[in-house]
């Protein structure tokens, strides 16, 4: 008898039952996604096979993944530039977004004069802005920049105003009772209590941002070695390229997992000790 073992006969049933369901979970919340995701692999390539699809149709993922590798220099040498309008766009989201943010808890004029704004520019599709865009500005960069930055702009700005305002009152009582300056009350108050609030944000903004970068190199229709992977997609699927087409999906679509992952694992890092979501939850 193993040392686990004697240790789960001297819990009573209650207790081992808990332990047991938590050993399933966190061998769950691994197997079972990897499983799903090979059977709709294998589903896939099954699909091809028994319709005899065409290749420009619709690829096997062995091709895909073949044309991942063959084609590995170009496409990540695209990824690339479309990762640096993604992470680039994003910290000017939360540069931006922050700063409003704070503003507009130091003063309820300035919140109701430019919340507006912000919401035009959400509630806008990106599509009907760009022609705007590419009248005023020249800088291809530029444009492709701000196009991804008001896609994940807004995220940051109302999930931090939310958290600003969303401070115990008591304890912003407290805080002017013992003569807490404007000034210390957001530092040692309202930042902490918005923290929370700014890393939600912050990754949904990380996703937008990918997303906005892809989508304003569609509108934009960049062309050449230096343009992005939504450009490699537009040029496959003029070519009937479909293999390169699924390939450059596939980069997108796990480099939005990868931006989400990292997110996380920031916030639970800077949560963990001391905020409710991030603490082991007890059953």
């Amino acid at each position: 008898m193993t040392a686990t073992e004697d240790n789960a006969l001297k819990l009573d049933p209650e207790e081992a039952r808990r332990v047991r369901q938590e050993r399933l979970e966190r061998i769950g919340k691994w197997v079972l996604p990897m499983a799903i995701m090979v059977l709709a692999i294998w589903l896939w390539d099954r699909i091809c096979v028994w319709n005899e699809i065409p290749q420009y149709i619709l690829p096997r993922p062995g091709v895909v993944l073949q044309t991942l590798h063959d084609d590995a220099g170009l496409l990540f040498s695209s990824l690339l530039v479309t990762l640096k309008i993604t992470f680039l766009s994003l910290l000017l989201a939360v540069i931006g977004g922050v700063g409003l943010a704070v503003l507009f808890a130091q003063s309820k004029w300035v919140e109701m004069s430019f919340f507006p704004f912000a919401i035009v520019l959400q509630v806008t599709p990106i599509v009907a802005i760009f022609p705007l865009i590419n009248i005023y500005i020249n800088n291809q960069t530029t444009k492709l920049l701000l196009c991804a930055w008001i896609v994940a702009f807004f995220p940051i700005l109302s999930n931090t105003t939310l958290g600003l305002n969303s401070v115990d009152r008591n304890l912003r009582d407290l805080f002017k009772l013992n003569g807490a300056t404007r000034w210390q009350q957001l530092r040692y108050l309202r930042l902490p209590a918005a923290m929370p609030y700014f890393l939600g944000g912050l990754k949904i903004a990380g996703g937008l941002s990918l997303i906005g970068a892809v989508v304003a190199e569609f509108v934009a229709g960049a062309q050449g070695q230096s343009s992005g992977l939504a450009s490699r997609i537009i040029e496959a699927g003029y070519r009937l390229n479909a293999p390169r087409l699924f390939a450059a999906l596939i980069l997108i679509s796990l480099t939005g997992i990868l931006i989400f992952l990292v997110l996380s694992l920031v916030s639970h890092l800077i949560l963990r000790r001391w905020h409710e979501s991030a603490l082991r939850q007890e059953r």
